[in-house]
């Protein structure tokens, strides 16, 4: 039915729509040139008069006529002057007080089952009123006019079917990856041809960093188009230091911005969340004109990135990303469908059943409480996926309850703004409840990303329901995705609090504290807190002696020159859990960890997860060293912890 255009095609089409029927609107002459009008101009609709149809008779006591009715999607339209108040009686013919809603509800009885409408709007040509008739009783939603080009999207309901708007969720979304890989590739080439793991994880990172801007800018977290405006000022030779200076801007809370900052970034927000924390070896390639205008042109002004599907984007942006899927010509992701065939009667089910039987109350007063307790409970649940790839379950099931949370806030409030409570925010479910666990470190980025901006599309929900703005900047959540292999990992420790001193060092974080004998070294440290800091569920050290009963030949091999302090008189450890890794070999006295690494650490990804996890150890002052299986000889060994 609607067919795809480019953002900025749309948004002229939606202003010229406005500003054509801006104080203007007489029901009797004007109503079916709107309504043709909006479907053609706004929404894309090619042929209006094939799917809306004006004037149909309907007969009560005496012979009537609906306003409109769209049939692919049930929708029946009473549609008044400007002048006329949608919420307000108006005298009908036979003497009775009717407001336009319960207008259309008397067409709506008369109508044949099958045409029973889905949708009620009311409109008055500067107004929108939407019901929804799965809750008849409930307040409607109102889209103005004049803030159509912000919210046009709230109509595509007219059009699209539950169906139709997830193909065009995917669409989208597909569209969104499809882009991604065009930026990926062109950055890619200005490496030429010595590429390594570290310049493909600075550029995974930096393709992340740019949907989010070109995300923000489109769904009202940045200014609108204030990505574009900023970024076309500069040559494309400019672009890459440009793109540096506004990460750092983004990074950096107001009060620490340098007074000269350029007004152009001083009036980007704080973003926080790490997001755009610059790291050792990250870097930005050179542009180039094509590049400049691939980002621009394209990325930026030719396309919506609000409309895409966090849940299916997520998938899309890390398989178009990921090596592998690249070279078999491939994206791979579960469709939304899918993913509710699972979680649906895992725990969807029960929720909106016991949301139901809230809904029946029959007291204010206590239906309230119950809402209250029922958020509270949504609010206390805890989900973990182990092997969460880019998180599209994780999103899907925060995207659920967030809309199973925004009913029961409606509810609470009936369409009632939250006078005084201004600074109150309603909202309770939140992406800290969300923990997952994956070994490639780019999906973990673009799994927090994906949860982000799925948060952001949530909260421009609720405030649609509350009837005020919420501050989504700076991001006060933090996505628990953890990087790591979830088989050498305790889950426990990454999805319930603990006692203790939180150690911020990296993915795995657990909690230090002291060695019970108190022990310390000479250099003043108490070095066993490293492996007596990191709390250990019976699960982990079982796993740890599992590894120690069965050790590659080449491990069991080192252990032999290693046990009972043989080499340089050490003592070492087999199979230590430190930070929630397991550690092939640990040495407390000179805190150094061995690794044997055989041919599975050759690929990018576990050498880009090695790198981190040799970053983690290091802010708690362990040294790494590593060695290949055929280099790893006597002699090698023991100059290497000598070195």
């Amino acid at each position: 039915m609607a067919k795809m255009r480019s953002h900025s095609q749309t948004l002229d089409a939606v202003k010229a729509f406005v500003d054509r029927w801006t104080g203007r609107g007489y029901e009797k002459g004007e109503s079916q040139q709107f309504w043709t009008d909006l479907l053609h101009d706004v929404l894309d609709i090619e042929t209006p008069s094939e799917i809306i149809s004006f004037e149909s008779q309907v007969k009560l006591a005496s012979t009537s006529f609906m306003d409109g009715y769209i049939a692919p999607t049930k929708v029946l339209i009473e549609q008044k002057s400007i002048d006329k108040d949608l919420r307000k009686g108006i005298k009908q013919s036979d003497g009775s007080l009717l407001n336009p809603f319960q207008q259309a509800k008397r067409y709506a009885a008369e109508l044949p089952v099958s045409k029973h409408p889905r949708w009620v709007v009311t409109c008055n040509f500067k107004s929108f009123l939407i019901y929804d008739m799965e809750n008849p009783h409930g307040e409607p939603e109102e889209v103005l006019l004049e803030n159509l080009e912000k919210d046009y999207y709230r109509l595509r309901f007219l059009v699209e079917d539950g169906k139709a708007h997830l193909k065009r969720e995917l669409e989208v979304s597909i569209k969104a990856g499809e882009l991604v890989g065009k930026l990926y590739d062109a950055f890619l080439k200005q490496y030429g041809g010595d590429v390594t793991p570290r310049d493909l994880h600075s550029l995974n990172v930096l393709c992340v960093r740019l949907v989010f801007c070109l995300y923000a800018e489109d769904a009202g977290i940045f200014s609108k188009d204030q990505f574009y405006y900023y970024m076309a000022q500069y040559k494309p030779s400019q672009m890459n230091v440009a793109l540096r200076e506004l990460f750092a801007t983004l990074d950096t809370k107001y009060e620490d911005r340098s007074r000269f900052l350029p007004q152009n970034l001083k009036d980007f927000p704080y973003v926080n969340g790490s997001l755009f924390q610059q790291h050792p070896g990250e870097d930005i390639p050179q542009f180039d004109k094509a590049m400049s205008e691939l980002l621009l042109k394209e990325a930026s002004l030719g396309f919506d990135w609000s409309e895409i599907s966090p849940t299916i984007f997520g998938a899309v942006f890390e398989s178009t990303l990921n090596p592998e899927t690249r070279r078999s010509g491939g994206m791979h992701y579960t469709s939304i469908e899918n993913i509710h065939k699972v979680i649906d009667p895992l725990f969807m089910n029960e929720l909106r059943a016991e949301f139901e039987k809230i809904k029946e109350e029959k007291h204010d007063h206590k239906r309230r409480q119950k809402l209250e307790t029922f958020q509270n409970k949504l609010a206390s649940l805890t989900f973990l996926d182990p092997a969460c790839g880019s998180g599209n379950f994780l999103t899907e099931t925060y995207i659920s309850l967030r809309r199973l949370e925004n009913e029961a806030i409606s509810l609470r409030l009936k369409g009632q703004k939250l006078l005084g409570l201004e600074q109150l925010n309603p909202i309770k479910v939140n992406i800290h409840q969300f923990y997952g666990i994956e070994i490639n470190d780019f999906a973990v980025t673009v799994a927090m990303t994906a949860l982000w901006i799925a948060e952001s599309q949530m909260m421009h929900e609720t405030e649609r329901i509350i009837k005020f703005d919420l501050d989504y900047l700076p991001l006060k959540s933090f996505t628990n995705i953890h990087l790591g292999n979830a088989l050498r990992m305790d889950w426990n420790d990454l999805t319930r609090p603990q006692s203790g001193h939180p150690l911020h060092s990296g993915e795995g974080d657990g909690f230090a504290v002291a060695h019970p004998d108190n022990t310390y070294y000479k250099d003043g440290t108490n070095r066993e807190f490293v492996t007596y800091g990191n709390r250990i569920d019976n699960e982990k050290l079982i796993l740890a002696k599992q590894y120690r009963k069965a050790p590659t030949s080449k491990e069991a091999e080192v252990w032999e020159w290693l046990r009972n302090k043989k080499m340089l008189g050490l003592k070492w450890r087999r199979q230590q859990v430190i930070n929630g890794y397991i550690a092939d070999f640990y040495c407390t006295e000179i805190l150094t960890v061995l690794e044997i690494d055989g041919e599975v650490h050759d690929t990018p990804e576990a050498v880009a997860y090695d790198e981190i996890r040799t970053d983690v150890f290091a802010k708690r002052g362990i040294r790494t060293i590593r060695i290949k299986n055929n280099e790893c000889t006597y002699n090698n060994v023991k100059k290497l912890i000598e070195s």
